[in-house]
């Protein structure tokens, strides 16, 4: 009976504070979600800089737990007093320095800056290894290149699962997935590569800082570990009511990539999975290191530290959702009424009667810039040969194969050039909504079977509940992939696609034009400043 699960503390809870919404999922035995509570909230562009203000996490996180303690309430007439374990989790990457004190120093810098060019490039270089303009070590070395004040004063860098977990339980950790977006960790051994960091302790030694990388860096852990307990200070901190009990075990605070893999069980080498909506990304659980360096792609770790192949674009469906939108406007002038999810559907459909390589039609979906491509800016754009095949079924294609056509130019080098196998790709996110049409566009993409589950789970809030429960339920020596297959996904019912070898020509052919055809793109970025 849930209600005795809540009464008894037999419960996990996961928190994820996403990009545009902070959500909190409880789950009981079953691993099932039994109760809910969110808040919207929205970055700010402020002095150049993507942040939220510490007044923006603190009343976030606070509003996040009393929508969920409101939820058990209404639902099941039970105070929330006892909870079995919780778990943290937020956007990955940025930067969040403090000094001895605990004062923020600067105010956050998100996932989503680019300011970090010159660090990232020079890191890159240093390590051999690649370095994203969003990892917290580009935004460090950049404001020492800066010379900005603040950075004599560090006594502590993170991430913003890393400082929600410090004010719950006073512990300065961080699971190794998160930590991957900090600094490069070594797989073998699940911590930050010590010959790296040595490098970058000579690189600014010459500064004569206070501190060293080390010193200023989380503590790395792997899923399973126990990451400290709520604090007194903790518990009043997220439940302002009062009624939450201190002691409560946490789990390595993770970052939201890694509670993707967790609650789209694909955790395990040769598994990987896509999440596909405003940008798109994929995650590809590697069994070795890759030959060589790529700026395209992205190395991070999963929660217990496998290598992940992680391919980031900015842009995926906002331009093709404008089209739709278009449609809509049209048919509502006409004096069509329709459902917006019944026209999404017809157009998706319609795509699949089209030409396997879009029949010489070509889009580019970039709203904004596209490091993959070298695009600072994006202009949405169509353009066509005279005697391309220009009917409707090749136009919508287009647009589904351009919102994931720079996502393959990244999984190319993994899958054609470093020879990575994978078994399954688990898509999730609004491309693959419309049942069947964005899974076999992704199967053709990546050449590579592609699942959807037909019960969607509750996201990364989800992903960290379970791994929250993992760490209080776990048998001896049960991996977390054993713990997903057999206590959470055992019933799980998936559809899998896999790639039709004419479509998967076909993309190929499509991507050949496309890459031919950047020059385009480039070219309408500086005739329309």
């Amino acid at each position: 009976m849930i209600k005795e699960s809540i009464l008894q503390g037999n419960t996990a809870l996961g928190i994820e504070l996403g990009s545009t919404r902070i959500k909190a999922v409880l789950i009981d035995e079953t691993k099932t979600p039994i109760a809910q509570g969110s808040y919207e909230w929205e970055n700010r562009l402020e002095n150049n800089i993507w942040t939220y203000s510490m007044e923006d996490i603190m009343t976030g996180l606070k509003e996040c737990y009393s929508d969920l303690a409101k939820d058990v309430k209404q639902k099941y007439d039970v105070v929330l007093k006892k909870i079995g374990s919780i778990g943290i989790s937020a956007m990955m990457h940025g930067y969040m320095a403090f000094d001895s004190k605990g004062e923020l120093l600067v105010p956050f810098r998100t996932w989503r800056n680019t300011m970090t060019q010159q660090a990232a490039e020079k890191l890159t270089t240093l390590f051999q290894y690649n370095i994203p303009q969003r990892w917290s070590i580009a935004h460090l070395y950049q404001a020492i290149l800066n010379e900005e004040p603040h950075i004599s004063k560090i006594d502590f860098l993170t991430t913003l699962a890393g400082f929600i977990h410090f004010k719950l339980t006073g512990k300065k950790v961080l699971g190794v997935g998160d930590a991957s977006g900090m600094f490069p960790i070594d797989s073998t051994t699940n911590t930050y590569y010590d010959n790296m960091v040595k490098q970058f302790d000579d690189l600014i030694a010459e500064k004569k800082f206070k501190w060293k990388l080390k010193d200023i860096l989380p503590k790395v852990l792997v899923a399973g570990e126990q990451a400290g307990i709520l604090t007194e200070e903790g518990a009043k901190l997220l439940d302002t009511s009062g009624n939450l009990q201190a002691g409560i075990p946490l789990c390595p605070p993770e970052g939201d990539a890694g509670t993707g893999m967790t609650a789209t069980n694909s955790v395990a080498v040769r598994t990987g999975n896509v999440s596909a909506g405003t940008s798109v990304f994929a995650m590809v659980v590697l069994e070795k290191e890759l030959s060589k360096v790529y700026p395209e792609i992205d190395l991070v770790t999963t929660p217990t530290g496998h290598l992940v192949g992680m391919v980031h674009c900015n842009n995926c469906t906002s331009d093709l959702n404008a089209w739709v939108n278009l449609f809509q406007e049209y048919g509502e002038m006409m004096g069509l009424k329709a459902d917006k999810n019944d026209i999404f559907a017809a157009l998706y459909n319609k795509a699949l009667e089209g030409d396997a390589d879009c029949g010489g039609l070509l889009s580019y979906c970039y709203l904004s810039g596209e490091p993959i491509t070298e695009l600072e800016e994006g202009r949405p754009l169509f353009t066509r040969m005279p005697d391309s095949k220009f009917h409707l079924s090749n136009f919508m294609r287009t647009h589904l194969y351009s919102s994931l056509a720079t996502l393959k130019i990244g999984l190319d080098i993994l899958f054609k050039q470093e020879g990575v196998t994978l078994d399954n790709l688990m898509g999730h996110g609004g491309l693959f909504k419309t049942k069947g049409v964005g899974q076999k566009i992704m199967a053709a993409a990546a050449s590579v079977p592609v699942s959807v589950m037909e019960t969607a789970g509750e996201g990364g809030a989800w992903g960290i509940a379970l791994l929250a429960d993992y760490m209080k339920q776990k048998q001896t020596g049960e991996t977390l992939e054993q713990y997903l297959n057999t206590k959470v996904f055992v019933d799980s019912d998936a559809v899998t696609i896999a790639p039709d070898k004419k479509d998967s020509e076909g993309f190929d052919k499509f991507i050949s034009l496309y890459q031919k055809g950047l020059a385009i793109e480039k070219a309408a970025v500086e005739a329309m400043k």
